[in-house]
């Protein structure tokens, strides 16, 4: 029997890339914000390396902040996000899966997803993955979900060198408010390849630790 193939994701088409950036960027962060921090630290953008991004989820305004730190101005990449099925619904699912997202199923992964993803991963585009699975608005401990581990001990199969960047992302308040700050800082990078001797729980531990460390020092940064 054959398996009907699922349209999951497209390619990001172009003018409406280009219009999304602008105005995103160059008018609704300029106006909503009144003050914008990217703070690198030691950061450098991995060269001939399959990039994975993990950032803390606080607020919807995190795709937008991402974007403007690691996006195709920053990187000449465009950042590729994975994200709950539900925010692909309508109008809203029309415009994301052109600008590059792609959904799936938390608790049961698809195949189809999952080698879209790992392909994505394969051919060096950027990838993010919220690890906390949903927006933590308070930054409460979470058991991280287990797909950034997965997707990579998966793409270590076809491709070398896997780097995983924590980020962490903060607003002055809770929720986002007009004019108010944001802070986005790198955390240590995690380095992957198909000799990976850690378990589950061990690489989310490590990881959830580069991600507060990262959001500690955002948070500082916005006062608060």
């Amino acid at each position: 029997m054959k398996i009907k193939s699922i349209d999951i994701g497209h390619g990001i088409n172009p003018l409406l890339g280009y219009i999304a950036m602008f105005v995103t960027q160059d008018i609704v962060m300029n106006v909503f914000f009144s003050e914008k921090k990217i703070i690198k630290n030691s950061f450098s953008i991995p060269k001939n390396s399959s990039v994975i991004l993990a950032p803390t989820h606080r607020s919807r305004w995190d795709g937008l902040v991402l974007t403007m730190a690691m996006g195709r101005r920053v990187t000449k990449k465009d950042c590729r996000f994975m994200v709950t099925k539900s925010e692909m619904r309508g109008i809203q699912g029309w415009f994301l899966k052109r600008l590059g997202c792609f959904s799936i199923n938390q608790l049961s992964p698809s195949l189809s997803t999952l080698r879209y993803a790992v392909n994505l991963i394969k051919e060096k585009k950027q990838l993010v993955v919220f690890p906390e699975g949903k927006i933590n608005k308070n930054g409460k401990k979470l058991v991280l979900k287990e797909g950034v581990y997965r997707l990579a001990r998966l793409a270590t199969k076809k491709t070398n060198s896997i780097t995983i960047i924590p980020i962490g992302i903060a607003y002055n308040k809770v929720s986002p408010r007009f004019r108010g700050k944001f802070s986005l800082c790198f955390g240590d990078p995690l380095f992957i390849n198909d000799n990976l001797n850690l378990s589950i729980k061990e690489f989310n531990n490590i990881l959830h630790k580069k991600m507060m460390k990262a959001e500690k020092i955002a948070l500082d940064n916005v006062g608060r």
